[in-house]
């Protein structure tokens, strides 16, 4: 099949792929593997070929991904159920005070944000927000909207998020340079976050009839109890051990920090150590082995274990339900993940990558753009930022791979891809109901506000990785 005849290939299988999970409302990763296995039938490939290509692209894709996925959603989950994320947001709030309660709460999403997948973290933070709002006397979405931009920028860009850690191992990018320039580059968006936010919070949203009714629940019991609390007595004395530990002993906003912060001081050591010893020493092993990001991530969640777990009084078997609770799904983030990378290696496999990277290269557009616009492409069409990074990577692995970068510019090409699948949020992502249904937006006022927040951090962040692209390459590291 010539050049002409696979790109053809390429747009109706993804155009096939769209319709299949918009129109048709199949499961992402169900839809993902048929499309697959159709795809390398038509392009060609050898029928005995197709199953082993398959298990590669799963395989390849879920040897980083699952371990990170699953140890990172239950650090995230260890941190939620210890009520850790309401110590560490009630230490900014009397660090900063209330003239500052809102970028306190950006801060703390900032932080919560590296081990905690968006959805999840979001949710968590929710009792957070609307505490917030209450001490203010504002709507939830004054304090929930840069919230919300900053975690999603966090997700789509920093390890250990499945869409990063998937699209990285397509290409093989070093987690550790991925991991500081995503953290460098989305401190000055979570500020933008802040202010952008502000700006279209300036006028007055309705919020919807059924949200408005729990806030003033909420904000009833908040009042009603002087202390925040939300639990009645009936309830209290249905809860379980783990949400009466930390009911009554939430784990202090010092371990939250040290636990957040120690799987990424242990990758950029990693990182950054292996610069400065000889390459190949027993010095460069032991380093590359403590910033490996799965080592990291299950040293941290063993210690979290004890120090957010068994030591305030929950026992194993409660801990451990709590635990295998969370990772229900991220059972399915994984699978999609792994789908997106089958989907990936047949497009590689059949030669569409080497076309479509022919085609990019005769049109003279930098790589580094090719990567964010089909990311944006795939993001607006199909919803999920998962789906959008791994598929572009798959699609672009040949010019990537084949393209003679560094290991650091590898690494911005794949960020400059996460933030092509940052932006343009809207009805066919989960993230968009997730957040207008709690922060009390219409379709209407979400598009107006969420959707025109994220498109302006995923801009802001892809122009960001072009500086430091330019300036890594001039410096020639």
């Amino acid at each position: 099949m010539g050049t002409t005849g696979l790109l053809i290939t390429a747009i109706v299988a993804v155009a096939v792929l769209l319709v299949a999970i918009i129109r048709l409302k199949l499961p992402a990763f169900l839809a993902l593997l048929g499309v697959s296995v159709l795809t390398a039938l038509v392009v060609g490939i050898p029928l005995g070929d197709v199953v082993t290509t398959i298990v590669e692209g799963m395989g390849g894709t879920l040897g980083n991904v699952a371990l990170l996925v699953g140890l990172g959603t239950m650090l995230g989950k260890l941190i939620e159920v210890s009520g850790g994320a309401r110590s560490l947001a009630d230490t900014f709030t009397s660090t900063f005070g209330e003239a500052k309660i809102i970028a306190a709460l950006t801060a703390v999403a900032f932080l919560l944000a590296i081990p905690v997948f968006f959805d999840v973290g979001f949710i968590v933070l929710i009792p957070i927000i609307y505490g917030f709002a209450v001490a203010l006397g504002a709507d939830p979405v004054k304090v929930g909207l840069p919230v919300g931009g900053i975690m999603l920028a966090i997700h789509v860009t920093v390890p250990p998020h499945p869409g990063v850690v998937g699209g990285a191992a397509i290409v093989d990018a070093d987690l550790g340079w991925i991991t500081i320039f995503g953290l460098v580059i989305c401190i000055p968006l979570a500020f933008l976050s802040y202010y952008v936010a502000g700006v279209l919070n300036k006028r007055d949203i309705a919020m919807l009839p059924e949200t408005a009714r729990t806030f003033a629940s909420f904000r009833a019991s908040m009042l009603a109890s002087g202390t925040g609390a939300t639990g009645t007595p009936a309830a209290e004395e249905n809860e379980s051990a783990v949400v009466k530990a930390a009911r009554e002993n939430p784990a202090g906003s010092g371990s939250v920090m040290f636990f957040i912060l120690l799987p990424i001081v242990m990758i950029m050591a990693g990182t950054i150590g292996g610069l400065m010893v000889t390459e190949g020493s027993t010095a460069d092993t032991v380093l590359g082995f403590v910033g490996a990001p799965a080592v990291a991530l299950l040293v941290t969640t063993f210690i979290a274990y004890y120090v957010l777990g068994t030591r305030r009084g929950v026992s194993s078997a409660d801990l451990g339900s709590a635990l295998d609770a969370g990772l229900a799904p991220a059972a399915i983030i994984i699978l999609v993940t792994g789908a997106g990378g089958v989907f990936g290696k047949v497009l590689t496999v059949s030669g569409i990558g080497t076309a479509l990277a022919d085609s990019l290269s005769a049109t003279g557009m930098p790589l580094l753009l090719a990567l964010f616009l089909v990311a944006v492409v795939l993001r607006v069409s199909q919803g999920s930022a998962t789906v959008a990074i791994v598929t572009t990577l798959g699609l672009l692995t040949t010019a990537v791979v084949g393209g003679d970068y560094t290991t650091v510019q590898v690494a911005l090409l794949v960020l400059a891809t996460g933030f092509g699948a940052l932006g343009f949020s809207h009805v066919t992502d989960s993230g968009f109901w997730v957040v207008t249904r709690f922060l009390g937006l219409s379709v209407a006022d979400g598009l107006r506000t969420w959707t025109v927040l994220t498109s302006v951090l995923g801009i802001a962040g892809f122009l960001l990785t072009a500086v430091c692209f330019g300036i890594v390459t001039a410096v020639g590291l």
